[in-house]
């Protein structure tokens, strides 16, 4: 019994990292989020295209893959055209691949929402003299927020689990100080089961707040 909390407590020390690149992630995610929802939402022909060429492409490709090429590829490629590029850590290729990623998944909850409130608000808005942007702050964003916020929740403890796959670039988070445990002493499963249990006393709580917080919501909508 006595490995398996070492392996627990081992794979405790790199939480810090994954619970700062989430964070930092959902932030991202949900500012750059929101000026995708827009240009997809917009009536002009080319922020629509880029707006869903880069959606698709994020959703396309696994996180792991995107991880890679922005910790490794990117570098290796300019330093092949005579740019010497190296980054100074590896932590920023991190949270760039787990902000866009997020982005691309945020940018649709947060359409969504937009679009879930009432037409009927805008033209009351402009009946009373707001401009579009004025329409938007005021009216149209904090009602939305309030309808997606249960989604960013659920994007922060997914994101939890998917910076796992930052081990591989080199950041030690949770799972990479588990691997470096196990690399030690060889204690390969002790190694495993403690990440897991990381992830898990970690994520299961946020997830009942999480449904706490739907409920509720649905209540006051009923």
């Amino acid at each position: 019994m006595g490995v398996y909390v070492t392996g627990f407590l081992m794979a405790l020390k790199g939480l810090p990292m994954t619970l700062f690149v989430s964070l930092l992630a959902v932030a991202i995610g949900a500012s750059f989020g929101l000026l995708l929802a827009f240009m997809k939402m917009s009536k002009k022909v080319f922020p629509r295209v880029i707006s869903k060429a880069y959606i698709e492409i994020i959703r396309g490709t696994p996180m792991i893959v995107q991880a890679l090429i922005f910790a490794y590829g990117i570098p290796i490629l300019l330093q092949g055209l005579g740019v010497p590029f190296k980054w100074p850590v590896l932590l920023i290729p991190a949270i760039i691949v787990c902000g866009g990623n997020s982005a691309a998944y945020m940018a649709e909850v947060i359409r969504g929402g937009l679009q879930s409130v009432d037409p009927g608000q805008i033209e009351a808005c402009y009946s009373l003299g707001m401009t579009k942007r004025q329409a938007n702050r005021y009216v149209i964003l904090p009602q939305a927020f309030k309808i997606v916020t249960p989604s960013f929740g659920n994007e922060f403890i997914t994101l939890i689990k998917e910076t796992s796959v930052l081990a591989y670039c080199g950041v030690v988070e949770t799972l990479r100080s588990a691997q470096l445990w196990n690399a030690n002493t060889f204690e390969t499963f002790a190694a495993y089961i403690g990440a897991a249990l990381v992830y898990l006393a970690v994520t299961y709580p946020l997830s009942k707040v999480v449904a706490k917080m739907e409920k509720k919501m649905s209540e006051g909508a009923a």
